[in-house]
Parts: structure tokens; C-alpha cells; sequence
């Protein structure tokens, strides 16, 4: 079916589609089919593509069988330009259901319209294996992707967005790269042994990769565009996202290098996150390096999954080297190969292969880096390997896990790093690292994701960041989230400026939270400046890093830089689309700029719900819908006035109810939240400074008394 009911029916219309008599598919639309229980993923996929500008038939509930059913399907298949199978369990359970008719239309186009299988694009959404899903056998001749609960990154839109593109040529290298899969893929084999059981059970996984791989280099574009348009008056939105730009790059430097995420090639290809740690603890090891340039993890990681030539890479990052690589996990035996690649030639400068067991992991680090470095004639320092290491070999890879779940910024998956760094921690009681993100992710729970027990989060975060001091005085993020828990929970301005200091010390790079700058009371000047810079040049150094992009566009918006503010917000949404309240902060510059419907369609795109509701209230109320903002209020206040009371507070401001906003600003400042601390700065609030609570609340809170530049 799709969207809702009971059995499982035809998918096919786009958002509001209309009954029996619609009109054919739009040339170039993405036609989505799914079984019924599959609804929410197959909505957020939807949802994502619409997002960037791709037009999406996804039939909710107005197609139902039936001839008129039969003749509209039809048709829009005949015309679709991608047709998306979602694949799952139950699509594997059900021996008939409307989404099978569907998938048998999709199979026969590419025969009786003598079209190959490229249209088809076939995507699992939970565990179910490759080889055994009931899928008609045209599904096996492309490649699949796996899209957990139908959450989309930007790299599936932007193949999809190739696709659909009329020009399509292959990536000058795909022969190294092809050479490099089969190489790695034998030299795994070896790794295992000559357990011919084991290789059988490795051979179609090794395959499928080979298979990934080739297609994706097939389909990778030199040219690439996002489309355009107006929202219609159909419903469908146009991306709110800009073309994405490369900066003006400088003399790239010999001695700089980008480490990008090393390839899971695990049988069951479920260590992922170990192999982005381990390419994470590189980027680590060798950015401490002296003369040594070394691009920041969410720079390079933005690559991944994504066909980029090795020369796209280095325009983009401004470096003449890349090392790359493969893991593969079998046990406690792990086998990690590594190349080092020159970006303007594209061939090899040093490649090697370890063969190794788990408790040896921190050794091949330590190898890997100083062969890097050996090769590029840098110096490496006796201190470049961690001083934290643990020495349970169960410990490490929980890190790496919570690392990796941190990471998405999703609530489901920052919960779960909770959960896996809690186990960290209990195999290693003295593992600061651990502790430290354990508590950077708890306060993340409380103060941006809407806990049900913010107070809880709270609690532990508190308790995981004093263990993470105790053990290790230096540990950055660990001085970063006191300081946070210090303005917050107890406006201890000193306490808290004196946390920054002390995270300065241990690393003279670290930019202190924009949240200082609200709470001293930051309203224009020379802090906005002096902040915007610092920002910069973490942005010069990391230059696809979202949240950065998002610190630095939310000053320029506070400081009235609309232009700059929306750029940066642009590119934020664009590297990282499923960031947290990245599309609401884009509305909100759009609203400033007098973009209104651009700000519903950027509204409509944010995954939160607090903030989508938010955003679109606050949109609606822009373009004079007061009707539909104040439903939108009416759902907030009776699902989240607990937990998103200075949320709420924004809807009230724009409704001009200046009275119920400072309710809520004072039950936010009753909770401890982290809203109260940047309301004096955001211009929506400004009509507040002429009420006597509103003055008597910030003066409570002491804005001011912590110094600009902290």
C-alpha cells in the first residue's frame, strides 16, 4: 500500500494526489512503491527527494485498485523516470499486495520498452538480505541501497539528482579504483584464511561491493546541477537548497593530505562505524603533525558513499594527498589496508596491508600515520599518538560506536550512544575519552533533542564529564560541555569562562560555543566580529563542517547579515540535510529576508518535529495564514510545552502574544533549558525589551556578567 491503511496497495502519487483522474507523471518524476507497513520510511525518503528539488509520485491513500487504480498506476510507471522498490521484511513476507503488481510493471518496462534496468533503484530499508528478498529478478541486475528506517543522506539524493541529469560519463580512474576493490577483496581472503567455508560465505559479499563500486563510477557525473523551481500549486516544494559552490582554493601545499572514511568490507558488513573511527583517530594522529595540512573529519567525510574522483576531492579540500583505505573484521582478527594516493596523478605513493589482531589496533595506528608521514617527508612528533588509549580491547570499538552514533545527530542514535558508551565505560572504568562523549551526548539529549527527562540527561551528563576531568584535566570536549553545564544549569559565569580557558590551553584551536556570546550579552559589535573570525578560520581548516557553517551562519542572522547568514545556512542544509534544525534556521533567515514561501518549503523539509512545527508557524504567519500558524501553535503547546517551552515562545512572539511567550520563557528559565540564554540576542524577541518581567528575568540571570570573548 502505501501510506496508512491496511493492506498493502499501489504507491505512485504525489503529495495531495488526486482521485482516480489524474494527471500523468510529471517527465522526470520519482515513482516510490511499498508495502503498508513501510509507510514512515517510504515517507521520509519521499521527503528527503522533495527536498532536493525531485519530483516524487507517492500515493497516501487515494489509489486503492480497481480499474481506475490499474490504468493510473500503469501510466505512471510507463512515465516515471527512476521507480524506487522498498524492500523489507514485509514486502518479503507478502506472496501478493498491490506493491508487487507494481514491482512486475517496473520489471516488464525494461523489457517491453527495451529500456535496460537503470531506472530501478531498489532500496532495503532494514536487515534483509541481498540474495534472498522475493524481488523480481530485473532487481538484481542494479545496484541496492540500504537506507535504515528510510533515513536518506545526501549522497543517495544527489546520485538520484545525476540520474536524472541527461549527461553521464565515466570517472577517468574507475580502472584504479575497480583494480583496488578486486585487489583489497583478495588480499581479505588471505586475512581469513583457506577456510573454503569462510570464502564461500564471503565471495557475494565481495561481489556485491565490486558491483557497487563499478556502478557508482559509471554513473558519476563531471557535471553536475540541482534543480530549480518554484514550488507549484500541487504541493511540491523546490529544494531550498543552493548549487552547491567550491571555495576559491589557494596554492594547495605538498605536505597536506585528507584522510578519507576507510571502506567496511566486513562480511556482514556491519562495522562501520570501527572502520570511520579508525579513519577518524588518523585524522587525528597526523593532524598533530607540525607541517602537515590535514583537513578535519566532517571535511573529509563528506565524501563518503559518494563516486568523487580523487581530483574533485583535492579542489575541494585544497590538499595534494589522500589516504585511503579498507577494513575488514573477522572476530578479533581485523585486516586494515591502506593507500596513500597522489591527488594530481592519480597513483599510488605507498600502500600496505596488516594483517592483525584487536588487541594490536593502536600499532597498526601508530604505523599507518608514521608511514604517512615518512612518505610525505613530514616530521612526526613523539607525542602524535593518543595519551588515552585503553587497554580493553572490547572498550575501543564501543567508543568508536558512540563516536559514529554522535555523529548523525539524530535523537534515535544519540540515545543509543548513550546506551553503547555506557558499556564502554563499564568494561573500562578510567576510559576518559569515553566518559567525555558520553557526557557531550547526554547534554545534547537535554538541550537540543526534546528528552522526555531533560533533568535526567542533565544529571548524567554531569556525572559523566566530572569522571572524564578527573581522569584526564586536558580532555577538550570535556572542559567544552562543563562550561556548557556551568552557564546553563547554574549561570556560573566565571565558572564556566574558566572551563573555556582551561579547553584553550589544551588546544589553542578551540572556538568556544556561540551560547557565551548570548550570555554576555552579545547584541551587535565587535563580539559578533570577533566571533565570526575565530569561526572562519575553523571553516578555512574544516571547510565542509555543518555545525561550524551552522555557528557561523547563526551569528551573521543575529548580527544582520542576511545575505552571508543564508549562505552559510544554504550550505549546511546541503552537506548535512538531516542535521538538527538545520532547514528551521534557514526558514527563519528566509522569514527576515521576505522569502516567505521559500520558508515554508525549507520548513516543510526539517526533520525535528519541534522545529518543522515551529518553522512553518512561523511561515505561515509571514504570509498572512494566521489560521494555519496557530493550528501549528495549537500542536505544539499540546504535545511539547514541557519540553520546547522557548520554542513555543517564538510562535507567541510572531503572533504578537508577547504575555504567553514570556510564560514560557520563564518556565524555560524554571528548567534550566538552553533556550533562555540567546533570547536577549534573536530579533524576534526584541519588542520583549520594553516588558518589565522580560527585564527583570535577564537581569536574574546575570546577562552580561561573563565578559565577551570569555
Amino acid at each position: 500500500m502505501t501510506g496508512g491503511g491496511a493492506s498493502d496497495q499501489g504507491n505512485g502519487a504525489g503529495p495531495a494526489a488526486p482521485q482516480a483522474g489524474l494527471d500523468p507523471s510529471p517527465a522526470g518524476a520519482v515513482f516510490i512503491s511499498y508495502a503498508s507497513k513501510d509507510a514512515s520510511a517510504a515517507d521520509r525518503i519521499a521527503g528527503a527527494l522533495r527536498a532536493a528539488g525531485i519530483d516524487v509520485w507517492f500515493d497516501q491513500s487515494e489509489l486503492r485498485g480497481g480499474d481506475a487504480w490499474d490504468r493510473q498506476i500503469k501510466k505512471q510507471i510507463h512515465d516515471c523516470a527512476l521507480f524506487i522498490p522498498v524492500i523489507s521484511e514485509h514486502t518479503d513476507a507478502r506472496k501478493e499486495g498491490y506493491f508487487r503488481r507494481e514491482w512486475r510493471l517496473a520489471a516488464d518496462r525494461t523489457q517491453d520498452m527495451a529500456d535496460d534496468a537503470s531506472f530501478l533503484i531498489p532500496v532495503v530499508i532494514d536487515n534483509t538480505p541481498d540474495a534472498t528478498a522475493r524481488v523480481p529478478d530485473k532487481f538484481r541486475e542494479v545496484q541496492w541501497t540500504r537506507l535504515p528506517d528510510g533515513v536518506t543522506p545526501a549522497a543517495f539524493t544527489e546520485r538520484l539528482l545525476r540520474l536524472l541529469s541527461p549527461d553521464v560519463h565515466v570517472a577517468p580512474n574507475s580502472a584504479r579504483m575497480a583494480r583496488r576493490v578486486r585487489s583489497d577483496a583478495d588480499a581479505g581472503s588471505e586475512a581469513l584464511g583457506n577456510n573454503p567455508a569462510a570464502l564461500r560465505r564471503l565471495q557475494p559479499a565481495l561481489l556485491l561491493i565490486a558491483a557497487c563500486v563499478a556502478f557508482a563510477l559509471v554513473y558519476f557525473l563531471i557535471s553536475r546541477f540541482v534543480l530549480s523551481k518554484h514550488p507549484a500549486e500541487t504541493g511540491r516544494v523546490s529544494s531550498p537548497v543552493a548549487q552547491p559552490t567550491s571555495p576559491p582554493q589557494s596554492t594547495i601545499p605538498e605536505k597536506s593530505i585528507a584522510v578519507l572514511p576507510f571502506v567496511d568490507m566486513s562480511e556482514k558488513h556491519d562495522q562501520e562505524y570501527f572502520s570511520d573511527g579508525l579513519s577518524e583517530e588518523l585524522i587525528d594522529m597526523l593532524a598533530k603533525v607540525p607541517d602537515l595540512r590535514v583537513p578535519a573529519r566532517t571535511s573529509s567525510f563528506y565524501f563518503k558513499g559518494k563516486p568523487t574522483q580523487v581530483a574533485e576531492i583535492a579542489k575541494a579540500l585544497n590538499v595534494a594527498n589522500v589516504l585511503e583505505g579498507s577494513v575488514r573484521r573477522s572476530g578479533s582478527a581485523v585486516r586494515i589496508t591502506a593507500h596513500l594516493v597522489r591527488t594530481d596523478s592519480g597513483y599510488d605513493v605507498w600502500s600496505q596491508s596488516y594483517d592483525r589482531d584487536m588487541k594490536d589496533i593502536f600499532q597498526v595506528q601508530d604505523e599507518i600515520a608514521a608511514a604517512v608521514v615518512r612518505a610525505l617527508k613530514a616530521t612526526l612528533l613523539a607525542s602524535t599518538a593518543p595519551s588515552d588509549r585503553t587497554t580493553n580491547v572490547d572498550a575501543y570499538p564501543l567508543l568508536l560506536h558512540g563516536r559514529y552514533l554522535i555523529a548523525r545527530q539524530t535523537n534515535a542514535d544519540m540515545h543509543e550512544a548513550a546506551k553503547v558508551l555506557q558499556r564502554a565505560v563499564k568494561l573500562d572504568p578510567a576510559y576518559a575519552p569515553a566518559w567525555a562523549e558520553m557526557s557531550y551526548a547526554y547534554y545534547q539529549l537535554a538541550a537540543y533533542f526534546q528528552d522526555v527527562d531533560e533533568q535526567r540527561d542533565y544529571a548524567q551528563a554531569r556525572i559523566a564529564v566530572s569522571k572524564a576531568l578527573k581522569l584526564d584535566p586536558e580532555n577538550v570536549l570535556a572542559h567544552g560541555v562543563a562550561a556548557r553545564l556551568k552557564l546553563q544549569l547554574e549561570h556560573d559565569w566565571e565558572g564556566a569562562a574558566a572551563e573555556i580557558d582551561a579547553a584553550r590551553r589544551a588546544d589553542p584551536k578551540f572556538t568556544e560555543p556561540p551560547e557565551f556570546l548570548y550570555a554576555a550579552g552579545c547584541t551587535s559589535g565587535p563580539c559578533y566580529e570577533q566571533y565570526i573570525r575565530e569561526v572562519s578560520q575553523e571553516i578555512d581548516h574544516d571547510p565542509l563542517n555543518a555545525d561550524a557553517l551552522y555557528d557561523r551562519g547563526n551569528m551573521r542572522f543575529y548580527a544582520g547579515e542576511l545575505d552571508l547568514s543564508e549562505l552559510d545556512i544554504r550550505r549546511v542544509v546541503e552537506v548535512s540535510p538531516q542535521r538538527n534544525a538545520g532547514y528551521y534556521e534557514l526558514a527563519r533567515i528566509l522569514i527576515a529576508r521576505k522569502k516567505f514561501t521559500e520558508a515554508l518549503a525549507a520548513a516543510r523539509a526539517e526533520d525535528n518535529a519541534v522545529y518543522r512545527r515551529v518553522a512553518m508557524a512561523l511561515s505561515y504567519q509571514a504570509l498572512g495564514r494566521r489560521a494555519d500558524a496557530e493550528a501549528e501553535l495549537h500542536e505544539l503547546v499540546a504535545n511539547h510545552s514541557e519540553d520546547s517551552p522557548e520554542d513555543i515562545a517564538q510562535v507567541y512572539m510572531a503572533l504578537g502574544d508577547n504575555a504567553s511567550a514570556l510564560n514560557c520563557l520563564e518556565r524555560d528559565y524554571a528548567r534550566r533549558m538552553a533556550g533562555i540564554l540567546w533570547v536577549a540576542s534573536d530579533p524576534l524577541f526584541k519588542p520583549l525589551f520594553r516588558e518589565p518581567r522580560f527585564n527583570e528575568m535577564i537581569k536574574k540571570i546575570g546577562y552580561g556578567k561573563l565578559k565577551e570573548g570569555g
